[in-house]
């Protein structure tokens, strides 16, 4: 069992019941799912640097990705409906677990400058979306072999009714949210 969930299931989950008040455990607010996504506007303009992209995102999350393509066409951006635009991993259980912990206790630590993660990417729903400038801050990847660095986004989905509840998991679990 990953680290993190048994943080959440022995310390985590009874904190948050008796923060909000919630007497069913079902309803106790759990993460469900991450997402990670590489989005790749030159892409279509070079194919190498796709599969760059699908090779480093499944070295980072241990998943093969999903390479995602364009919903439709726009002239000004050069795009065409089908191209090949990114790439994307969905990360339930285990997995999920092993690479949130691996996010907050070596990936964002080594972010240069960092002053925690800004409280303003919760949706409203519950679930939380950050930004990485630089996919470089994972031990994983092997800087040399890496021709120009790409940025991704995570977003972590939560079964938390309200921001604050999803706040108070998050923060619970060892996310490092910047003071407002």
């Amino acid at each position: 069992m990953a680290r993190l969930q048994e943080k959440y299931e022995k310390d985590v989950a009874a904190r948050l019941a008796k923060e909000f008040g919630i007497t069913n455990p079902m309803a106790v607010p759990r993460i469900t799912k991450v997402v990670c996504n590489i989005g790749l506007g030159e892409a279509p303009r070079n194919a190498k640097l796709l599969d760059q992209a699908v090779e480093e995102l499944a070295t980072i999350t241990g998943q093969k990705p999903v390479i995602r393509k364009a919903r439709k066409s726009i002239a000004q951006f050069k795009l065409r409906a089908g191209m090949q635009i990114g790439c994307s991993v969905t990360l339930r259980r285990d997995r999920m677990f092993e690479f949130l912990d691996r996010l907050v206790n070596i990936a964002l630590p080594r972010v240069r400058d960092f002053r925690g993660l800004s409280p303003k990417g919760f949706d409203g729903r519950g679930n939380f979306t950050m930004g990485i400038r630089d996919h470089l801050i994972f031990p994983e990847i092997d800087y040399t072999k890496v021709e120009n660095p790409k940025g991704m986004n995570v977003t972590v989905v939560t079964t938390a009714k309200t921001d604050d509840q999803a706040r108070f998991l998050l923060q619970e679990l060892g996310f490092p949210f910047a003071k407002s």
